[in-house]
């Protein structure tokens, strides 16, 4: 059986580039006792809540027909975000060079937190970043929680 994150990248994904968009990542979580099915999408431009309206209600019937999901879920359809969470390949490959922060499970140095210039993410999903006083630090995926775009306020 196929997991409900692949069907439902399979049901979005279409209707996101009807939009203008691009599919950037689904998730299925549960938070405080719901589950919660989210689809982000992406735009060169910036998503707007037309282009989510125009993925999420084709999508909700797509869904309802495909029944991939037992139970109840809220179906969630929003921008990807300035500080998007970067976990697949082409992720990595599309932000070369920015500025990323990446969090680990267990300190290292004393520090959960790094921040830094993406220097690129190996086939084994090793993430390597140029610190702020130039030297460079590699991360595995075993040990990194989450690598996301850095925003500056």
């Amino acid at each position: 059986m196929r997991k409900v994150t692949e069907v439902t990248a399979e049901l979005a994904r279409p209707l996101a580039e009807a939009a203008g968009c691009t599919l950037w990542d689904v998730e299925y979580v549960r938070e405080a006792g719901t589950w919660f099915l989210r689809v982000y999408i992406d735009c060169p431009g910036g998503v707007n809540i037309d282009q989510c309206e125009a993925v999420s209600r084709p999508l909700s019937d797509a869904l309802d027909e495909a029944d991939p999901i037992e139970g109840s879920y809220v179906l969630e359809v929003s921008s990807a975000g300035a500080d998007r969470a970067l976990k697949k390949p082409e992720h990595f490959a599309a932000f070369l060079g920015h500025e990323v922060e990446v969090r680990l499970y267990r300190p290292v140095e004393g520090r959960k937190d790094f921040r830094g210039r993406l220097l690129g993410c190996d086939a084994a999903g090793t993430v390597t970043i140029a610190l702020a006083d130039g030297t460079e630090r590699a991360f595995s995926r075993k040990e990194t929680a989450l690598v996301r775009l850095y925003v500056s306020v």
